[in-house]
């Protein structure tokens, strides 16, 4: 890790020392832990975050990430550090970091959405322009949200396991940075040729059964960029909503799909709907991704975690 202008960062977290942006009074504390590589090559905008974040009345660290888990130690490290709130520059994959990082303290954290799809600012309506969403980082009122829970980590969005998840695990990052989003379509195509879903089950807490050949579980309504899978979902609410996708096969994924890329909701019996505060999910190496990053695979627990996060939205 290190920081905007390549110097290591010094003892205790510190990454890039600010001045106040003003004199008078207190400035707003902000460590913006920033994605280089976000989008392409995110540094001139991470700089222009910088100086408007700066021209907005706060003093700034800047901290840029190097590797995988950087940005949840430099959001931990920030509960102690004095900082009003942490500013995440980056996709969701940086953001679930930060949370991760977060998860249980009074700290909040902001978002500048320079990723790919900016899942989470579809969701909650956060600017995907730069200076509107450094005005909302900076003048934005925090509120609590929930957080979903897999294994001892967070997520923000939703965790899946089934086709959707190998398309996820099979992404090439060079691919991604030189085609975008065009990406996930290519490994999505790779994986409809591979062959039929491997059967999931899932186990409610209240011990009944379901079962199916892919399954999403929701914090949120959107389901990468602005397709619903979840309509019911709430980042308020104290509860998950599981979608279990009924039919395997090609044919079925390919229908799965249109209808998603169509805009049109998923409907009985081809899908089942569950709400739940707990799950597990069973189906011997099928692939989970969380957030848009690949997390590992099946067995696993999922459960909500209520009010687990602080987050500045409009």
């Amino acid at each position: 890790m290190r920081t905007l202008h390549g110097e290591a960062p010094g003892r205790g977290g510190h990454c890039q020392g600010a001045a106040r942006a003003s004199a008078e009074g207190l400035a707003l504390k902000l460590r913006l832990i920033a994605n280089p590589v976000s989008g392409g090559d995110a540094r001139p905008r991470i700089a222009r975050a910088a100086a408007l974040l700066r021209a907005g009345g706060a003093e700034v660290e800047v901290c840029l990430t190097q590797a995988r888990g950087d940005a949840r130690r430099l959001a931990a490290q920030a509960r102690d550090g004095g900082f009003d709130r942490v500013v995440a520059a980056g996709g969701d994959g940086t953001l679930n970091e930060v949370a991760n990082g977060l998860c249980g303290a009074p700290v909040p954290v902001a978002f500048l959405p320079l990723g790919t799809v900016n899942v989470f600012a579809l969701e909650t309506g956060i600017p995907l322009e730069l200076e509107p969403a450094c005005r909302l980082a900076v003048e934005g009122r925090p509120r609590r949200i929930s957080l979903g829970r897999i294994g001892d980590e967070c997520f923000l969005l939703m965790a899946s396991a089934g086709w959707d998840a190998a398309a996820v695990a099979r992404l090439r990052p060079a691919v991604k940075r030189r085609i975008g989003r065009l990406a996930y379509g290519v490994a999505a195509l790779e994986v409809l040729l591979a062959g039929p879903p491997p059967a999931i089950a899932a186990t409610l807490a209240d011990g009944s059964r379901r079962s199916g050949y892919g399954v999403v579980v929701s914090n949120a309504r959107c389901y990468g960029g602005t397709y619903v899978v979840t309509p019911a979902a709430s980042l308020e609410s104290p509860f998950l909503e599981v979608c279990l996708f009924k039919r395997g096969g090609r044919l079925a994924m390919l229908g799965y799909a249109l209808r998603l890329a169509l805009h049109r909701p998923l409907l009985p019996p081809a899908v089942e709907f569950c709400r739940v505060e707990r799950v597990e999910l069973a189906g011997a190496g099928v692939p989970v991704q969380v957030d848009g990053d690949a997390w590992g695979t099946l067995p696993v627990v999922v459960s909500c975690q209520a009010e687990a996060l602080a987050v500045v939205l409009p």
